[in-house]
């Protein structure tokens, strides 16, 4: 039986109070229409994984040997770009009651002149609309706020006007980071919770700055690690798969910093990038944690709290049925170490670190920026989010960056400007075709050398 001070403790746990904590600026939170408390008492509706009607059913069954970046690297990018396979992989089979809900809103939201061209995105309204039940009023005004928030926030200038030189000390006290993908291809992103130090995190950061790190995430999972995950997986991605190891958290991990972090992070994550959790397993959590959890589910959304498993101890079984062990790291129970980057959580490893893979998404959406924006005589494209330089052997790096940037610089109203910014990214693709020729080369020199060594076992 708990003790009626065990009691009173769970009924003082209060989040988000407005005071000033060491080693960081305080911040006030302003829920708005977001705040789960408005919520309490309706029944919400919760849709299936937002990727269900985005696989490629076609494909379905069939294994091929070929890697599959490879397989979409050996066609002519001008033709693959166009391709109906790559539109189902980077745009999703599109349901048609989905579709037809998100054109209604689209339509709504550009007589009112609410939808800014860069957010004119099928994949982000559907989102809102699936956050807010397909009510289109309550979608509305979930995406003004989201908007807004942007452009308070700053989130599009974050890329130029912040760097997170504090990453690596970060790490240490908060070990995080994406690492890997599950089974279906989706990001994986892991936290380890019961090592966080936050009184060492303060020394060397602020809650302002940690909390732009995570945007600029958030932002990079959004138009990096999706298109790259997808384009390996060949099926369309959109969510995120969450590790949370809780080992050694209890009511007494739950300070006023920490309350502060947890949720402002949640405010953002559920109100500015809905619909992208696919499932976050807690793990090792013990009597401690469970107590706490108690206090802090009735915080989150009812959809969130839907993809949330508790597991104790043993957890592996359960991880393990959705992703593969060689993308666990050996502190989960899997064989990943990423010894050669310091450890997992400091690798950032997978899909979006292929060279290939970035250059594509690169080539791809400066092309279609371009050809969207050419009509309307505004050729702005640089895409913030997406690495400024590709790191890739046997390759003319400032060559190819200069092709980009100037492509992003070209002038904002002629004809003549489209055409010379399609002549550069004509240029960019011709480098994407000298990629295919070495993989081949080298593909021809491994084949010579296994039979050069087969004739010397033979002999």
């Amino acid at each position: 039986m708990r003790s009626s001070k065990a009691e009173a403790e769970d009924r003082d746990v209060v989040i988000g109070e407005d005071e000033r904590c060491p080693g960081f600026q305080g911040l006030k939170f302003d829920w708005g229409g977001g705040s789960t408390s408005k919520g309490k008492g309706r029944t919400k509706t919760f849709h299936p994984p937002i990727e269900t009607h985005w696989d490629l059913h076609s494909a379905a069954g069939k294994k091929s040997n070929s890697s599959p970046i490879k397989s979409l690297l050996s066609l002519p990018l001008t033709k693959f770009r166009k391709s109906k396979s790559l539109t189902m992989i980077l745009d999703g089979a599109r349901d048609p009651k989905d579709k037809q809900s998100v054109e209604s809103f689209r339509q709504m939201l550009l007589q009112e002149g609410l939808l800014p061209p860069k957010h004119d995105d099928y994949h982000t309204l559907l989102r809102f609309l699936r956050m807010r039940d397909f009510d289109i009023s309550k979608s509305k005004e979930m995406f003004q706020n989201y908007l807004q928030w942007r452009k308070e926030f700053r989130v599009d200038m974050l890329p130029k006007e912040f760097n997170f030189t504090e990453y690596d000390e970060v790490k240490k006290c908060y070990p995080h980071g994406y690492h890997g993908v599950d089974k279906y291809g989706r990001p994986m992103y892991i936290e380890r919770i019961g090592m966080v130090d936050l009184n060492k995190m303060g020394q060397v950061t602020t809650f302002e700055r940690f909390i732009k790190h995570h945007v600029s995430e958030q932002e990079k999972t959004l138009k990096v690690r999706y298109p790259a995950c997808s384009l390996a997986a060949k099926r369309h991605v959109a969510t995120t798969t969450s590790i949370l190891d809780v080992n050694g958290v209890g009511m007494s991990n739950f300070s006023k910093p920490a309350r502060y972090l947890f949720m402002e992070i949640q405010k953002i994550d559920s109100c500015y990038y809905p619909e992208t959790l696919n499932q976050l397993f807690i793990i090792n959590a013990g009597s401690g944690f469970r107590m706490l959890w108690k206090a802090v589910k009735t915080f989150l959304d009812e959809r969130t709290v839907a993809k949330i498993k508790v597991l104790g101890s043993n957890y592996l079984s359960v991880l393990l049925e959705a992703i593969e062990p060689s993308n666990l790291p050996t502190f989960l129970g899997g064989n990943c170490t990423c010894s050669d980057y310091g450890g997992c959580l400091m690798s950032d490893r997978g899909p979006w670190k292929n060279p290939e893979v970035l250059e594509m998404i690169q080539v791809v959406n400066l092309r279609e920026e371009i050809e969207g924006k050419c009509d309307d005589g505004d050729v702005a494209l640089e895409d913030s989010s997406m690495p400024k330089k590709v790191d890739k052997q046997n390759k003319d790096d400032n060559n190819s960056m200069s092709l980009l940037e100037e492509a992003a610089c070209v002038g904002s109203n002629s004809t003549c400007s489209c055409r010379l910014a399609l002549q550069k990214i004509d240029c960019l693709e011709a480098a994407l075709g000298d990629i295919k020729n070495k993989i081949k080369t080298l593909e021809d020199a491994l084949q010579e050398t296994k039979m050069a060594l087969e004739r010397t076992f033979t002999a």
